[in-house]
């Protein structure tokens, strides 16, 4: 049977050009269109669509405001489409936490070479959430406040003031639900694609104030969204967080972001190692890419590795899991239960490199009680 599919935008043109795309497919078939949120919200209620592609401005009701009564009546899964501007990434980043699975970019030439690849690719990310329980996702996806104005985090103290309105620290409890290996480690590095910016959220909230290692975090994620998304994350959890620069020394209680666009490295040297940022070779299909900089890890951290792979498309980070573990660093995955899209994790489960498969819920306690205060 078809996927059903809504397609939901202001323009005629728009609704037009995707339904013919979606419909070349013969696994997936558009039921109707609706020109805003209102209309959206009935035909979701009605004819009870598996995913709705999402526009974001639109008359009469917004894409976002959508999403949430969508997610708060019938919860469907949404693909958001999103123009690549610094505006766009807060209103998209707005859309994932309202409810929305995944974004593509509105201008199809910014997300492939040719118009084939891009077709492709809007089958595959339908098809992809299609398959996502969208009510088992609820529990991990609140609404978070919109980001305020920060000051520069060259002026601000290493360690913040954990928030009024932050989550508790889930330290004590995690000893009694995770057992630690023992093991030291100088670093957490973390992978993820579609679904990451939610998980990402989810665990870095919980990290408590003072955590005693830097971390790294690859998504994939267009260049004008990672500064966004690195401040929004800065703004709700008790760590620092930053998109990362060249040349930055890795401080414990920070977390850094690869930008969009470009490849993380890490170097060995200081305390906890140095940031190389750079523009890569333009043949890799992604930028960031998780593989890159576990495989930079694998150099210059060896063993003393915490990493994990989040929900996501593909197999990015299987292969640099693989150079980790050889050097003896320890490797999580997230479980298919509690995934947006069970591929990156899955594909390093498949290849044996995970020693733990956890829910997203729990990372975070396990991730305090495997670091411990050393």
């Amino acid at each position: 049977m078809a996927i059903k599919v809504l397609v939901v935008d202001d323009s005629s043109f728009f609704r037009r050009r995707v339904s013919e795309i979606i419909n070349a497919d013969p696994s997936l078939e558009v039921v109707d269109t609706a020109k805003n949120g209102r209309e959206a919200i009935d035909m979701v209620a009605r004819l009870k669509p598996d995913v709705v592609t999402m526009d974001i401005e639109m008359p009469v009701m917004d894409g976002i405001t959508a999403v949430r009564e969508i997610m708060a009546k019938n919860p469907t899964p949404v693909l958001m489409f999103s123009s690549l501007t610094h505006e766009g990434a807060k209103a998209t980043l707005d859309a994932l936490e309202a409810g929305a699975l995944d974004f593509i970019p509105k201008k199809f030439e910014d997300i492939a070479r040719d118009r084939e690849e891009a077709v492709s690719l809007l089958q595959q990310r339908v098809k992809a959430i299609a398959r996502r329980r969208v009510s088992a996702r609820r529990s991990v996806s609140a609404p978070a406040p919109s980001t305020p104005v920060r000051p520069s985090t060259a002026t601000r103290p290493a360690v913040k003031t954990p928030p009024t309105t932050s989550a508790p620290q889930p330290k004590e409890r995690a000893t009694a639900r995770f057992k630690p290996s023992g093991k030291r480690y100088k670093l957490v590095a973390i992978g993820t694609s579609t679904g990451g910016p939610v998980a990402l959220q989810t665990i870095l909230t919980q990290i408590p104030a003072g955590f005693s290692k830097p971390i790294l975090l690859v998504q994939h994620m267009p260049a004008t969204f990672t500064a966004a998304f690195a401040q929004r994350l800065n703004s709700l959890s008790r760590i620092n967080v930053k998109q990362a620069e060249d040349g930055d020394e890795l401080r414990p209680g920070w977390a850094y972001l690869a930008p969009g666009g470009k490849q993380m490295l890490v170097e060995g040297r200081g305390s906890y190692g140095r940031l190389r940022v750079i523009d890569g070779n333009d043949k890799v299909n992604y930028k960031p890419c998780v593989d890159i900089t576990f495989a930079s890890l694998a150099k210059s951290h060896q063993s003393n590795v915490l990493a994990m792979i989040l929900t996501g498309m593909g197999a990015d980070g299987r292969d640099g899991s693989r150079l980790l573990k050889e050097q003896g660093s320890t490797i999580w995955a997230q479980d298919e239960a509690s995934c947006v899209v069970y591929g990156m994790p899955q594909a390093v489960a498949s290849a044996g490199l995970a020693s733990e498969q956890l829910p997203l819920d729990r990372f975070c306690e396990a991730i305090v009680a495997e670091i411990g205060n050393g």
